[in-house]
């Protein structure tokens, strides 16, 4: 138990140094799925058990061990404190080999009430009807609960299973306690670890086996799936057992250019997870001082801090999730939008661990396979937002990013209604236009109103266009984005960026841009205003007129030029489109969701 109380970084390094096969200072990628031996009995005494990897050095096939797969098992199972890890393909792998490793039909599982929708969906549905396993779930931080279920089924209960830090909600496991009430009932403590690697080394509160998703932190790239099973030397055998062993009978194998990819990963994950640990600190202080409903574990006023604090590893933070509430669906939605799409602070995607910031509604992603009963039981609000915190950009300006989007949040009422949606879209050389992102906004350039801004913004350009949209009903009943004119030329005379995505390099933007034809900019927009979504307006709907000019769109009525007055469209709600900055030509527009009706006109 000694090495379980060293900094996990100190284990990882100390232990054997594999090079590559001529020297490399990496270890080789041994790809092949089936191995030589030299002596035919050999081969009868590799399936015997009698010889193999760890006893002789005898490798047979690659689904059962491979050389290069072993070596990143040996790294995972330093940096956990364990004997041995066997990695295999998917978080969800790890998770069920080990669990038909240690259950048989008839047996019982006591398990977190709180966990991934993946895991509480195998423990809920699959396991009892495939293999006739049933699960009790409890609130894993209520021991005395905990207690009553593991007593529940004497002789059959086989594990305990809870996440370190749940998923979503981010309640803290009590290990020790925990692993105390599982071997005093005789059964095993399964934790898993994916949220809290070098953070958290559950081996050392007695857990038996350490579960890991690879995906998320230990990957940090969102661009591998794979998982890891962490415990004795005879368990991970037992899941290789030719004739019972899960691993070896179901095949979750990894791919060894992926173990690989993530044994070079591994030496800098420490680094990472500091990092992420100190901007979701900052953050969520920061959140918690404007009022916010924020979760997470290294704030004191989180029911499981001083928990946290006393399992944690000194210098690897504590954790880089954090959950936020913003009450309603609607309004966790316009939060997501705006950080997205107008920032550029994250994306709205599941999973976790990646360097950028990952966030999602969690009552409908990553635990949209609970019922309402068990999202209400294990507290997923309809408007909680989890955050995987990443580690791009300046903090401080991100912090800027997220707080302008939380207040905006706040001005608006449960359903989130808004007057505007602010639109980008991209103007092509050839006159195409696609439709890019779209966020909610309150309708305010440089903290005028649209029309003000507009006013403004066409004295300072001398003449550039000006234009107003709104949203119309269409034949079906959809919203329609109905643009009246062109954009301006120069985004320089419009104020702040307070609706407008940043400009990464101004100085490529062409100080002149020739006019766009309306009609082509109404065609593009009335396609889906679906985020990420491109929809190019085809140039068929786009006719000439008699003078040369595009002919107008859809029944929509040619521009019309006027002597210089920004005005209203019929509706009443001018909307304008500014220019924003990229190596093309991109706009943004501001439309009104509660618009009937847009005259189309065009000021210069």
């Amino acid at each position: 138990m000694d090495s379980l109380r060293a900094d996990p970084l100190d284990r990882l390094v100390s232990g054997k140094r594999e090079f590559g096969e001529f020297g490399g200072v990496n270890a080789s990628v041994e790809i092949s799925t089936t191995f030589t031996v030299l002596e035919a009995d050999t081969l009868p005494a590799i399936f015997n058990g009698e010889v193999g990897p760890e006893k002789g050095g005898c490798y047979v096939y690659g689904r059962a061990f491979n050389p290069t797969v072993r070596h990143l098992g040996r790294l995972l199972a330093a940096l956990e404190g364990c004997e041995a890890a066997y990695p295999c393909s998917s978080g969800m792998a790890a998770i069920s080999s080990t669990l038909m490793a240690l259950c048989n039909s008839g047996d019982h599982i006591v398990a977190s009430n709180t966990i991934y929708g993946g895991s509480h969906a195998l423990l809920k549905t699959f396991l009892p009807t495939k293999a006739g396993i049933t699960t009790t779930f409890v609130d894993i931080t209520d021991l005395d609960a905990v207690r009553t279920a593991l007593q529940q089924n004497p002789g059959r209960t086989k594990v305990l299973y809870t996440e370190v830090v749940s998923n979503p909600t981010l309640r803290v496991a009590d290990l020790r306690g925990l692993a105390d009430l599982a071997h005093g009932s005789g059964a095993q403590l399964v934790v898993d670890n994916t949220f809290t690697p070098f953070v958290v080394t559950p081996r050392q509160f007695g857990a038996d086996v350490i579960i890991h998703s690879l995906t998320k932190f230990v990957s940090g790239a969102s661009d591998i799936i794979a998982g890891a099973i962490c415990g004795s030397t005879a368990f991970i055998r037992s899941l290789m057992d030719f004739h019972a062993g899960p691993c070896m009978l179901l095949g979750p194998t990894m791919d060894p250019r992926v173990a690989s990819e993530l044994a070079l990963r591994l030496p800098n994950l420490a680094l990472r997870m500091q990092e992420h640990g100190r901007r979701a600190a900052a953050f969520a202080t920061r959140l918690e001082a404007l009022g916010a409903a924020v979760t997470y574990p290294g704030l004191p006023s989180h029911p499981q801090h001083a928990l946290m604090l006393a399992q944690a590893n000194e210098g690897y933070g504590l954790g880089g999730l954090m959950g936020l509430d913003l009450g309603t669906p609607a309004r966790a939605n316009a939060f997501m939008e705006r950080l997205q799409n107008r920032h550029g602070f994250g994306f709205m995607a599941v999973s976790l661990g990646y360097f950028d910031t990952l966030m999602s509604l969690s009552a409908v992603s990553t635990s949209s396979e609970l019922s309402a009963k068990d999202l209400a039981s294990s507290g997923i609000g309809g408007g909680y937002v989890r955050m995987s915190i990443g580690i791009t950009g300046n903090l401080e300006e991100r912090w800027k990013q997220l707080e302008e989007a939380y207040l905006f949040t706040t001005q608006l009422d449960p359903s989130a209604t808004v007057p505007y949606r602010a639109v980008k879209v991209r103007c092509g050389p050839s006159g195409t236009v696609e439709q890019l992102l779209s966020w909610p906004s309150l309708g305010s350039f440089g903290g005028q109103g649209p029309l003000e801004a507009a006013a403004a913004a066409a004295e300072g350009a001398g003449g550039a266009a000006v234009v107003a949209a709104a949203v119309v009903s269409g034949d079906g009943g959809e919203e329609v984005l109905e643009v009246e004119a062109v954009a301006l030329s120069d985004p320089a005379v419009d104020g702040d960026d307070s609706d407008v995505s940043s400009v990464p390099s101004p100085s490529l933007i062409p100080t002149a841009v020739p006019p766009l034809p309306p009609p082509q900019l109404v065609a593009a927009l009335k396609a889906p205003a679906s985020p990420f979504v491109r929809c190019q307006s085809p140039l068929s709907r786009v006719g000439a007129g008699d003078n040369g000019a595009p002919a107008a769109a859809d029944g929509i009525a040619s521009p019309k030029k006027d002597s210089g007055d920004v005005k209203t469209s019929s509706s009443g709600r001018p909307v304008k489109i500014r220019r924003t900055g990229s190596g093309e030509i991109h706009y943004v527009a501001l439309r009104s969701p509660t618009a009937e009706q847009v005259t189309t006109e065009q000021y210069v």
